[in-house]
């Protein structure tokens, strides 16, 4: 008489079983990596972003050097460091390189302290310009680099960084490392160069900055560019 229902309980009915192998799919279907925001291409790298190799006191002549030679200006991170005061004014690279990158008639734009901000961005062909914390619990540095590339599905990013040309990094732990300098982005472009998704008030102000710095041409030519 016990026999009958101790084996229900070793065989289950067919149709329990097809619902926890269902269930099972679905949660794994879940654990895919989702898309970084809509719209957004799965994988973007922007290889016109030239590289100059180099130790992390001179990360921010190296990053801002990058950006001014991908926009066609000839510079080397050697001529950067009597402008930016390296190496007594490496606390100071986050005032420094947008002023310097103004003298050279560049408009500096500032984005959203988020990842999808930045990837978009990318997406549309913008190298940005960010710092990020390099080190462990034990030993930390700040350190300037260009994203130039990322990958949804894999999960990470992609950067130009110190002595490593593609340094991947995992959105996780690259959120972290910026978060910890302060999640500082930036976008160093061309006049007429919009950003993808401008911020009206945000690009009118940089272009304000940029006339205060001398470059009142460039800044008009950043206004136009709106449509003004």
């Amino acid at each position: 008489m016990l026999q009958a229902p101790f084996k229900s309980l070793l065989n289950p009915p067919r149709r329990v079983l097809l619902a926890c192998l269902a269930a099972a799919s679905l949660a794994g279907c879940a654990s895919g990596p989702p898309p970084v925001a809509k719209g957004l291409p799965q994988r973007v790298e922007i290889s016109s972003v030239p590289f100059f190799r180099g130790n992390a006191n001179h990360s921010g002549a190296m990053a801002l050097a990058a950006l001014l030679s991908q926009q066609g200006i000839r510079i080397t991170p050697g001529l950067l460091d009597k402008p930016l005061k390296l190496p007594e004014g490496a606390d100071a690279l986050e005032t420094s390189m947008p002023a310097v990158a103004r003298d050279y008639g560049m408009l500096v734009y500032p984005l959203d302290k988020r990842l999808d901000a930045l990837l978009a961005q990318v997406a549309a062909g913008n190298p940005v310009l960010l710092r990020y914390q390099e080190g462990s619990a034990w030993w930390s540095e700040p350190r300037y680099a260009v994203l130039v590339g990322y990958d949804s599905y894999k999960q990470r990013v992609l950067l130009r960084s110190g002595m490593h040309r593609r340094q991947l990094m995992a959105f996780d732990s690259f959120e972290d490392a910026w978060k910890a300098q302060g999640s500082w982005a930036v976008l160093v472009q061309q006049p007429r160069q919009l950003p993808a998704q401008v911020d009206r008030q945000r690009w009118l102000k940089a272009a304000d900055d940029l006339a205060r710095a001398g470059q009142e041409m460039a800044a008009r030519q950043s206004v136009n560019s709106l449509g003004q």
